[in-house]
């Protein structure tokens, strides 16, 4: 939470792109997370998979960013690997439990500290 709402005082967009199945909006509501996300991109909603580039595309198209002006934070370097593709800059987080990875989203120094 601490990284999306230094990012949402920075005024950076921040979109989820996700191949999950099931609409996470409740569940990012549901943690007072959905506030932080300016858009959704699931997966099952455009008949779209990652690493599909445009399911990235339409991510930066719903933020309202060129994707060269985009960082994309994934932790699969494959199914991410699509918004380099697109050239979106990619950083990529360790996918292990929360409890292993405490420093998760700050160690990407994605805002300041």
């Amino acid at each position: 939470m601490e990284v999306l709402e230094g990012l949402r005082r920075a005024g950076i967009a921040v979109g989820v792109v996700s191949n999950i199945g099931w609409d996470l909006r409740p569940v990012f509501r549901a943690h007072g997370l959905d506030d932080l996300v300016d858009a959704y991109v699931l997966s099952f909603e455009h008949g779209l998979q990652k690493p599909a580039a445009e399911l990235f595309r339409i991510a930066c198209t719903m933020i309202g960013r060129d994707p060269a002006d985009v960082v994309m934070v994934g932790d699969d370097r494959i199914a991410d690997g699509g918004a380099a593709a697109l050239g979106c800059e990619v950083r990529f987080v360790d996918h292990l439990p929360v409890p292993e990875r405490p420093d998760g989203l700050r160690s990407l120094g994605l805002v300041p500290g």
